[in-house]
């Protein structure tokens, strides 16, 4: 399943700022897969903290065939010496075991947090043991699909920014003047800033200045 979004988003971004329309145009449509299970995006994020997409992919499959479905129940049955066995680090699988108590016990609600408003689901999900301001963003936008996200943290949103609008740095009233424009579609155009980041349109450099050695 990828992230969804249509011609009015794209309309609407092409209108509202002329070089990201030309971006758009370049790159066509993007396909971005989500995973809708809170639960289970909690837990592959924090997996994927630290290190290579590799390695996260390696491990989330060995916990997939392992466990079966990736649940409270069965993360909590497992325990953190079978969480380790699997490449998990110590210090995550505690993560990972807090977070799967708290949703057993109810004091985090899965079904609750989808009626929240964006930023009470960031508040929410950053309180969680492992879980930063970061990535509960990249939870809001690939796991529970809100049209809004733009993260000023994300570095290669930053570096998109830079090559798509030739700034040298992007601070923080910049990158608020870039999310108000793009507002209501702010995942979206974050799906066009990390492809122009990545190397999607030929010839796009990075202006930050060359640090010196």
């Amino acid at each position: 399943m990828y992230f969804r979004y249509g011609t009015e988003a794209i309309e609407y971004l092409k209108r509202k700022d002329e070089k990201l329309g030309e971006v758009i145009d370049k790159i066509g449509h993007i396909e971005r897969e989500v995973d809708t299970d809170l639960f289970s995006a909690v837990v592959h994020h924090i997996v994927g903290q630290q290190i290579s997409t590799k390695a996260q992919a390696t491990i989330w499959n060995r916990i997939k065939e392992k466990l079966g479905e990736v649940n409270a129940e069965n993360i909590m049955n497992a325990g953190v010496e079978k969480l380790q066995s699997f490449g998990i680090s110590f210090r995550k699988a505690g993560y990972i075991m807090d977070f799967s108590e708290k949703v057993q016990e109810g004091v985090f609600d899965l079904e609750e947090i989808w009626r929240k408003s964006d930023e009470e689901v960031i508040k929410e999900l950053s309180a969680l043991k492992g879980i930063g301001v970061w990535t509960a963003e990249m939870l809001l936008l690939f796991c529970m699909e809100r049209p809004d996200v733009l993260s000023y943290d994300d570095l290669a949103i930053q570096r998109g920014l830079r090559m798509v609008y030739h700034h040298r740095k992007i601070d923080k009233k910049l990158f608020e003047k870039y999310k108000r424009r793009y507002s209501p579609y702010g995942s979206v155009a974050s799906l066009y800033l990390w492809a122009v980041a990545g190397g999607a349109v030929e010839g796009m450099k990075d202006y930050a200045p060359k640090k010196r050695r």
